[in-house]
């Protein structure tokens, strides 16, 4: 078996993700109480009694805390992935298994990234819109004719069939009403914050770039599938100037995923609230087996079925 772990993004989150897992592990309490920061974790992540678990800034740190504390899980359990990659936010999970990042850095740089990233969406009137089964060189030429009305940019290839268009809102609507013409299935408006993965946040990139430079970066034990490469870091390279293109460049999920079956990976666990990125998969790499995990229990269950197949 060779497996990959992927690591959900924003928009998964839910009030009570992580609760039985922190319940049941001492490692998962580790990780997820290791980092400081300006909010109580808990509160917002197992209740949200004041209902702000969507906005940007809480969303991050609590989608990362909770992967964190699954990856110490897994780590316990012995699983060992050869590779892992993330949506979006889920880089930075990713980055935490393989070992560059601590868990208290992950969780207290996704933190620093989220208000960075609702610092730079203020005053735009943002819109981001999922298009179906319209190719990307075409969703381009549509993005192109529009941002004569503003910023819009195809910022998430997902999977075949399936592209997030984003950027100031009258361009957005624009290149919706022309990937139509052009032959879209259907345009769907996503309820978000900010116009994310576009140029508009370069401030949050710059934000990030200076935060990075006190920052320590470990060796990665693991490869890591890029966000703005859709593979591996090449030589050269280096993760803090990824990151920092990552946030304001298009998220390349569906090459990611055609990149590990090209690796040989057979089996994908999503770690995560939701299961968005199996569904990607399942598009994209139906051959591969995948399966995600929210619970101590979908975990056994995943975990003994698997056994079972080797």
């Amino acid at each position: 078996m060779k497996l990959a772990v992927l690591y959900a993004g924003q928009g998964a989150q839910h009030p009570g993700m992580g609760r039985e897992f922190y319940e049941d592990f001492p490692a998962f309490r580790a990780a997820f109480d290791s980092a400081a920061l300006e909010f109580d974790l808990h509160r917002v992540c197992f209740e949200d009694p004041d209902g702000v678990l969507n906005q940007t800034e809480y969303t991050q740190p609590c989608m990362v805390a909770f992967a964190c504390g699954v990856s110490a899980v897994l780590a316990e359990k012995g699983v060992q992935p050869s590779y892992a990659a993330g949506l979006s936010l889920g880089e930075y999970s990713a980055l935490e298994a393989a070992g560059v990042f601590t868990a208290k850095q992950a969780i207290e740089l996704a933190a620093y990234r989220g208000k960075a990233m609702a610092d730079a969406a203020k005053g735009i009137d943002c819109g981001m819109t999922a298009v179906l089964n319209l190719d990307r060189d075409a969703l381009a030429v549509c993005c192109e004719e529009a941002s004569a009305l503003g910023c819009v940019q195809i910022c998430n290839y997902n999977c075949p069939g399936q592209l997030v268009i984003g950027g100031e809102k009258a361009a957005v609507d624009k290149a919706a009403e022309l990937a139509k013409a052009a032959g879209a299935r259907r345009c769907i408006p996503l309820k978000v914050s900010g116009p994310f993965h576009t140029r508009l946040m370069a401030p949050a990139g710059d934000a990030l770039a200076k935060r990075f430079e006190t920052e320590v970066f470990g060796e990665m034990q693991v490869p890591v599938l890029f966000n703005c490469l859709g593979r591996e870091m090449p030589d050269g390279s280096s993760i803090p100037a990824l990151l920092v293109k990552q946030v304001q460049s298009s998220v390349y999920m569906e090459d990611t995923l055609r990149r590990l079956g090209q690796l040989g990976v057979d089996h994908i666990l999503e770690v995560g609230p939701g299961n968005a990125l199996s569904g990607f998969v399942k598009k994209t790499l139906p051959g591969v087996v995948c399966a995600s995990v929210e619970t101590p229990a979908q975990l056994d269950a995943v975990l003994t079925a698997w056994k079972e197949e080797q």
